[in-house]
């Protein structure tokens, strides 16, 4: 029986996943949406098949609230663009191959003037499609509705039906790749410590070249991230969830790249000195210790700006204080040790002394003082700009807030 409720309780858990998502949430939003969108089409449309609210209900939902108000304003003003340019291209010449070259070239013309982005050539398929049927003036303003219908109706379902806040997503990501970053860290470390050939450490070279492409992916989940805490009424923070989570991977992305010199330098060495070991054996060991430490702290520091709940975020940051002194402390020990090697044998001490630099620059990206001001830099940046985007809106939030803040009179005091 116990076996059974764990059985259950697993399905349940992988269903209570799948729901969550993008694919499974973006399929049936669109679905619903494009299915509610031709009903509707249905009752005001003229035409028999009002085709032209389910596709745009399909283009125009999307998996963010943010995302599905942009694109079904640049998708509408497409449509409306292209059948305007239909009905004066209609009255005037008519469809010819001549006249339809110039029409599509107008169209992608107009598109880029009304800036509607990824939709330019839904302009010219649109202008295209209305310029081929008889009845032009009936078509084309039962295609503007159309639209219009499958634009409203995508965007209300994810007015009715909220659309899910990806930071959960967006942070699994961002420890997953620190995940990867200590994995290859121990690696290196590892082989630091004893003879390394060339081709292993090329080989790790190659994998701290692949974090690129995971850095790549990460960043997608991050722009999905925030633009799920865009204009949506569950998120009372958005701009400091977005801030935090856009600096956390500028910060990773940062060690990345430096690790990756890190292991192109110790390519370079083990290139060098073999068949001879990379360092001696106590400095050696102390470089795998040094890097395991770091490779624990990217981990802590990826935790800490994922993490939301502040009794966690202090124990996070509590972690990622002592483990940042720890490989502190190392990496001023590795220093004296290269020192002493290299007064004995100064061969390659431009490579040792770039292996100490790399190391010291993680730390100092990862530093929490640095992290704080990056941080206020960013709050008052993007703050900054919303102002100068949105003056109307930054007077009228800076008036409510004044009045919130204003102390109450003696004649209100007695009332």
């Amino acid at each position: 029986m116990r076996d059974v409720r764990e059985a259950w309780a697993a399905t349940a858990a992988r269903v209570v996943k799948w729901r969550q998502e993008p694919v499974f949430v973006q399929t049936v939003r669109s679905a619903a949406a494009a299915t509610v969108a031709y009903v509707v089409a249905l009752q005001f449309s003229p035409e028999v098949a009002p085709l032209t609210a389910p596709l745009t209900a399909l283009l125009v939902v999307q998996v963010t609230l943010y995302s599905t108000l942009t694109t079904g304003v640049r998708r509408v003003n497409s449509v409306v663009a292209g059948v305007l340019l239909a009905i004066a291209f209609s009255a005037i010449v008519g469809l010819t191959w001549w006249s339809l070259g110039l029409l599509i070239l107008a169209s992608l013309a107009v598109g880029h003037l009304v800036r509607v982005s990824e939709f330019v050539p839904e302009v010219a398929i649109s202008a295209m499609l209305v310029l081929g049927v008889t009845r032009v003036g009936d078509t084309a303003w039962a295609r503007v509705l159309e639209t219009v219908i499958g634009a409203v109706v995508g965007l209300g379902c994810n007015l009715l039906f909220s659309p899910p806040v990806w930071v959960g997503a967006a942070g699994e990501s961002i420890e997953d790749l620190a995940r990867r970053m200590r994995q290859l860290m121990l690696l290196v470390g590892e082989e630091a410590g004893g003879r390394t050939p060339v081709a292993y450490a090329a080989e790790r070279l190659y994998e701290a070249r692949r974090l690129d492409h995971d850095i790549v992916e990460v960043d997608a989940a991050l722009k999905q991230a925030e633009d799920s805490l865009k204009l949506n009424p569950r998120v009372r923070e958005g701009l400091l969830h977005r801030v935090v989570l856009r600096t956390g991977l500028d910060t990773l992305e940062i060690c990345t790249v430096v690790l990756r010199v890190l292991a192109r330098s110790l390519t370079d060495l083990a290139r060098l000195r073999e068949p001879e070991p990379l360092f001696e054996r106590e400095t050696g060991a102390t470089v795998e210790q040094l890097l395991a430490e770091v490779g624990d702290a990217v981990v802590s520091f990826a935790v800490l700006v994922t993490t939301d709940v502040s009794r966690s975020a202090e124990s996070a940051e509590a972690r990622l204080a002592t483990e940042l002194a720890s490989a502190t402390a190392t990496r001023d020990k590795l220093a004296q040790l290269m020192l002493d090697e290299i007064q004995r044998d100064a061969r390659q001490w431009q490579l040792h002394g770039a292996v100490l630099t790399e190391v010291t620059r993680i730390l100092d990206e990862l530093d929490m003082e640095r992290r704080s001001d990056r941080l206020l830099e960013e709050l008052d940046r993007c703050t900054r700009e919303q102002s100068e985007r949105m003056p109307s809106l930054t007077r009228l939030r800076r008036r409510v807030r004044g009045l919130r803040r204003k102390p109450r009179t003696a004649s209100d005091r007695a009332a």
